[in-house]
């Protein structure tokens, strides 16, 4: 099979459809090889970006992999043809292996692996877990999707919240309601076996060669529970309305987990299951659960997290802002932005979680507390872009010794929004400008703010530490140098986004087990060790491949 990289079609070639997109790579990689497009078997897109440095000559840039109908004597043949050219620059053999879930276990052992938390870290370690044999049982504190959806749906109308099922709490964990963003920083052989998996559960086939892949809130529902069917189908036992309220630890190794949980008519039931491993993939938001492992001497750390407020501008000025005349082609979608400032001060802000085409969430999982987070459907048509902005909190930031002093300042900021929101849920709002000049608003500008519940406009400087604040009022003009009209003075800041990374990290040795607690497997966001749906699900399935060899 031969790798193609550095395939450039220009925009102005194409008219939005996948048809013509295909026949235009297959034109260019038949004169790429001096070959006839005849000779072609089969083309595969493995990676799709979009260069739009030239605003004027936007370029979509592919890598693909294809394979000719001669086989690998004709692709040598042709890449020898090309090297006697000196013209093989950007072409390749290659021979993937493709990375799979953990080979079956001989001898299981008779007692369960426990998982707790059903977002994508605890999805793909029990389904990694099932595929080998070990029967599993995962365990969900929230609900299933469907009726969690419901429940959103419900406190986003009335502003009752169910602090068991929420955006933070229920099967997909909170990147169910977030996007979808499958965008990685890491890099691991299983990103694609991730991909394909979702696929395969109903997501769009785009997400295989996207350089930015997302599925969208609306489509993840169904995603993640065709994974769950699978984890059952495949021997694994799943509950949901169920969590973990004690974990019993003897001798320095995990002996139980009692698990609480509520059924259909209101009863609540506790049952204590013995067991010799627990995956800890509870997700960033299970405090109780920090708690809990506080109690039972289980070793944690502090780390750094982040805290800021989503920033929302019209997608159409982002879309100007970053493709020029070709804003609006049907090739391009809605489009996304990065952008980070370093400061003289020694501190960061950066755009986090971006939603193109979006909508600002609640996403509270306490009472009294407003949290906010974003999200976009599988179209990002809506009208608005936003993003988390925010700033990093240093364990040195924080008072004392106490290992959940971060989870303390969390939610000392979300109460403090909740008080200035004026109760209900409703979020405390600003427009950028008059951030800027350190003033309160008043109302709306040109950008009508989306997040459900409402907001109060005034200020949000009483809501977030004062060197969060600063760092934001300091850094928004600097982006606006890299993102024009990132600084609109329009610009909608609605406060607090606190639960971007967990604040606290349950240490764990090269094994993949707690250094202080046998049997116990931190995996994922909640427990430090990822920061989004890609690298949760990939540190699940590597956590799995451990805790076979440990067991086989």
């Amino acid at each position: 099979m031969l790798e193609l990289s550095g395939i450039r079609i220009r925009l102005r070639q194409l008219d939005g459809t996948d048809g013509c997109e295909l026949g235009m790579l297959r034109r260019a990689v038949a004169k790429k090889l001096r070959a006839p497009a005849r000779e072609l078997a089969s083309l595969e897109r493995r990676r799709r970006s979009i260069d739009a440095r030239k605003k004027n000559d936007i370029v979509l840039t592919f890598t693909l992999h294809v394979r000719l109908k001669g086989g690998e004597d004709a692709e040598r043949e042709a890449l020898a043809r090309l090297a006697a050219a000196h013209a093989e620059k950007g072409v390749k053999l290659v021979d993937e292996a493709p990375f799979g879930f953990p080979e079956p276990v001989r001898n299981a052992p008779e007692q369960r692996v426990v998982v707790v938390g059903a977002g994508c870290g605890g999805l793909f370690c029990a389904l990694s877990l099932a595929r080998a044999g070990l029967a599993p049982l995962l365990v969900e504190r929230g609900d299933d999707a469907t009726r969690r959806g419901n429940v959103v749906a419900e406190h986003n109308a009335t502003g009752v919240l169910d602090p068991e099922s929420n955006i933070q709490f229920g099967v997909g964990g909170a990147g169910t309601f977030s996007d979808g963003k499958l965008q990685t920083g890491t890099k691991s052989p299983a990103h694609r076996l991730i991909l394909q998996t979702f696929v395969d559960a109903g997501a769009q086939p785009q997400i295989l060669w996207d350089a930015k892949p997302h599925v969208g809130s609306d489509v993840l529902p169904g995603v993640v529970t065709s994974i769950l069917r699978r984890i059952e189908d495949a021997g694994g036992e799943v509950r949901t309305r169920c969590r973990m309220s004690d974990l019993e630890v003897a001798g320095g190794a995990v002996r139980s987990v009692t698990l609480t949980s509520r059924g259909a008519d209101g009863a609540v039931r506790e049952e204590r299951v013995e067991t010799s491993a627990v995956v800890l993939a509870c997700g960033h938001s299970a405090r109780d659960v920090f708690e809990l492992l506080r109690e039972r001497g289980v070793a944690m750390e502090r780390k750094t997290f982040a805290m800021g407020v989503r920033i929302e501008h019209l997608q159409a000025d982002i879309d100007r802002a970053l493709y020029g005349p070709a804003a609006g082609s049907p090739a391009l979608g809605a489009a996304p932005y990065k952008l980070s400032e370093h400061l003289p001060s020694g501190r960061s802000a950066f755009s986090f979680c971006m939603c193109p085409g979006g909508y600002v969430v609640s996403a509270a999982s306490e009472p009294g507390g407003v949290v906010t987070n974003g999200m976009s459907l599988s179209d990002r048509a809506g009208a608005n872009a936003n993003s988390g902005l925010l700033a990093n909190v240093f364990p040195d930031d924080l008072p004392g010794d106490d290992v959940l002093a971060g989870v303390a300042l969390q939610r000392e900021c979300e109460r403090a929004a909740f008080a200035a929101g004026g109760g209900a849920y409703v979020a405390p709002a600003q427009l950028v400008g008059d951030f800027l000049r350190s003033q309160a608003s008043s109302g709306a500008g040109g950008v009508a703010p989306t997040y459900p519940r409402g907001v109060a406009w005034g200020s949000i400087d009483g809501c977030l530490p004062p060197y969060i604040v600063e760092t934001l009022r300091a850094a928004i003009p600097r982006m606006g140098r890299h993102l024009r009209g990132f600084d609109a003075d329009d610009a909608v800041l609605t406060g607090v986004e606190t639960r971007s990374s967990s604040p606290v990290r349950v240490t764990r040795g090269e094994d993949g087990q707690s250094v202080s607690t046998r049997g116990l497997w931190p995996v994922g966001e909640g427990a430090g060790y990822a920061g989004g749906i890609m690298s949760a699900a990939t540190d699940g399935i590597l956590a799995a491949a451990k805790l076979v060899e440990a067991l086989g």
